[in-house]
């Protein structure tokens, strides 16, 4: 929850906005460098969770590298000062441009998703005269338990190469001068709570790692990808994911190879706890059977309850009164502009204020410009 001087300050900023505990964050970074990095491991953030300066700033003091999806990612990163070296490139559709800015950039490794892409990397490469390092994002076939448009690890997911597909790669690759290939690389999925799936993906990587090396071909690192969730129901419970328990997975299940880097891809672990989405409740209408809470934040600054039917806590900032249930929504022209149905909340009046909690990742990278809504500014609890 929030001090009575945070609430202070925020009764007099203009809502709705966007305001990150950076103290939250970097406890949650503490945990990832005592139970990660001390192991050798290698974590590079997944920085399509969030972008903005600040939080990338604690992230690279941190120690950590930047996972990106786009060559627009590679440029944020860059500017962040984060080490090419630090840098992987993953994502289904890399565009030739994009292909080049990580070329010219040297980045740590090039995530291929296509023996295709493999193919038309080493002809870029061979335009600029530079060897590529090469990872084969593969498709394990591993359930991720966790929602259809965030599960990207099985068969009838659009990512990664299916390993019945190998044997064309161990045939062709020799004629691929400008590629280096070093690793193979996983990601089955985001949100994942149950640590099943991941000790699945061991094993599964443990099987590919053989048969890579039956045809001599020997990597430097394996990349497990990320996808540890958070816990949206009780974010003051547990304010920072069990990382010890997620690390410790891949000590006792992953068969490493002398002197094999794991390297890992987290985003909303690390930053969805930290970020809240506080608004102004508009007007309050009841309703036959609920009451609506019209508040000023919509989808256009926390899509995923519409996206993915996230459900967000919800906490009333500025009300102590017995409780009744509300439907809190947003004023966009959309019946999907909802963020909880039939809730318990404090009694709400016009101009209470509210929070969406554990809004950090994917909420003000994924607003957008919807009804012709401005974009909501930022603030940081160490600035204000």
């Amino acid at each position: 929850m929030f001090s009575d001087s945070e609430i202070q300050k925020f009764r007099s900023l203009k809502t709705p906005f966007y305001y990150y505990d950076m103290g939250l964050l970097q406890e949650t970074l503490d945990e990832v460098k005592t139970h990660g990095l001390s192991k050798g491991y290698h974590v590079h953030y997944a920085i399509k969770a969030n972008f903005n300066f600040e939080i990338l700033e604690l992230i690279k003091e941190a120690g950590l590298g930047i996972d990106c999806v786009s060559g627009k990612e590679i440029e944020r990163a860059l500017e962040a000062g984060f080490d090419p070296e630090q840098i992987a490139f993953a994502g289904v559709g890399k565009t030739d441009d994009e292909i080049k800015t990580g070329l010219d950039a040297d980045i740590f490794s090039f995530n291929c998703e296509s023996l295709q892409e493999i193919e038309v990397l080493n002809s870029l490469a061979a335009e600029t005269g530079k060897v590529a390092n090469v990872s084969v994002r593969l498709n394990p076939n591993v359930e991720a338990k966790t929602h259809k448009y965030i599960t990207t690890g099985l068969t009838e997911n659009k990512f990664g190469v299916n390993p019945e597909n190998l044997p064309e790669l161990f045939i062709k690759l020799p004629d691929y001068k400008y590629i280096n290939l070093t690793g193979i690389h996983f990601h089955i999925g985001s949100q994942i709570r149950d640590l099943q799936p991941y000790i699945d993906l061991c094993k599964k990587v443990n099987m590919i790692q053989d048969m890579f090396e039956r045809n001599e071909i020997y990597l430097t690192h394996v990349n497990v990808g990320g996808g540890y969730g958070v816990n949206y129901e009780d974010p003051d419970g547990e304010p920072i994911p069990d990382f010890e328990s997620f690390f410790n997975v891949f000590d006792e299940h992953l068969k490493l190879r002398d002197n094999q880097q794991v390297h890992f891809e987290l985003g909303r672990s690390i930053v969805g706890q930290s970020g809240n989405l506080i608004s102004k409740v508009l007007f309050i209408k009841e309703g036959i059977t609920t009451n609506f809470a019209i508040i000023d934040a919509g989808m256009t600054e926390l899509i995923r309850p519409a996206l993915y039917q996230a459900s967000h806590h919800v906490d009333v900032l500025t009300s102590t009164k017995p409780e009744k249930t509300y439907d809190v929504v947003g004023p966009i022209c959309e019946s999907s502009d909802t963020f909880r149905n039939g809730i318990s909340l404090p009694e709400i009046e016009r101009g209470d204020l509210v929070a969406i909690r554990t809004s950090g990742a994917y909420g003000e990278v994924m607003s957008s410009g919807f009804n012709l809504r401005e974009k909501v500014p930022a603030y940081y609890s160490d600035e204000i």
